[in-house]
């Protein structure tokens, strides 16, 4: 107990790991090691002991401790804080941790920079009769993304995680994480609101005139085609065949094929096509 009591001076080396580093920084090691003395008595010198080696680091967040810049991508943090972080692990005095160097140096490099869209990655399933309505609002819709620049060349659009819902019958506003490719690309925006309008649905037939686009002349049979789809009730009047068209296979008519290939070309971007028919028509050029 006497040996103990009495204190003693130990060398020692801990690993600074730095967290929090800023998105537009790139750190190629988080962790520096430092040098430093413990003047302890015995019983917190076997404490300090039974820690291993591997365990000897702390932790300091860029975020919180201020940081300068020395010279080109060469930055520096006051030992004491390094030194304070020493002295909390090990349940001591802060004076009691003496640091062979006043300044911790590490390495930050400049990352490059670009705005890109982003996009929402949803699986959202509603209450029968009940749909999403529109386009998703997101807040932000676009982020500045960091990252090395043969990565950020590549990138057009930045993704949402997966925001997954069910039985969802009314307009709601999720929070979702931004898919950052596991820490290849760096940003200062982690997350984006979606804003979800839900509607209730009903389905309508509507048809729409089979007109050709050129100068012929050319009457299809039938000559309309009729489209199943889903409209928002709160739609349901204001939808009229003016907002739909039809695309006809051109290049079939003047290869005189028999039968012309049809395709719903456009609608409104509020409506969800269910099926549309015919896929096929007659034709007969009027002279």
């Amino acid at each position: 107990m006497v040996k103990l009591s009495e204190n003693y001076v130990t060398q020692t080396t801990f690993r600074v790991h730095f967290e929090d580093v800023p998105a537009d920084r790139w750190m190629s090691s988080a962790e520096q090691p430092v040098k430093l003395s413990l003047n302890i008595d015995g019983f917190h010198t076997l404490r300090y002991k039974m820690i291993r080696e591997p365990n000897r680091v702390v932790a300091i967040s860029l975020a919180e401790v201020p940081y300068r810049v020395e010279n080109g991508n060469t930055y520096s943090v006051s030992s004491q804080y390094v030194a304070d972080k020493v002295a909390e692990s090990l349940d001591i005095n802060a004076s009691d941790v003496t640091m062979n160097e006043a300044k911790v140096y590490f390495n930050m490099d400049a990352l490059k920079s670009k705005v890109v869209p982003v996009a929402l990655r949803a699986d959202i399933k509603a209450q029968r009769q009940y749909d999403v309505y529109g386009i998703p609002m997101l807040e932000p819709s676009s982020v500045t993304i960091f990252g090395p620049q043969e990565t950020i060349d590549t990138i057009k659009v930045v993704r949402t995680q997966m925001l997954l819902k069910t039985g969802v019958n009314q307009d709601f506003t999720e929070s979702v994480a931004l898919d950052l490719m596991d820490g290849l690309i760096r940003s200062n925006v982690k997350e984006v609101k979606a804003a979800i309008q839900v509607e209730k649905f009903t389905e309508m037939d509507i048809e729409v005139p089979i007109v050709a686009t050129d100068s012929l002349r050319v009457r299809f049979f039938p000559d309309k085609m009729t489209v199943k789809c889903l409209v928002a009730m709160k739609d349901y009047a204001s939808i009229t065949p003016d907002g739909f068209k039809v695309a006809v296979d051109m290049q079939q008519l003047k290869a005189m094929q028999p039968l012309l290939d049809v395709r719903l070309a456009s609608w409104p971007p509020t409506v969800q096509v269910i099926n549309t028919r015919p896929d096929k028509v007659e034709y007969l050029i009027v002279q």
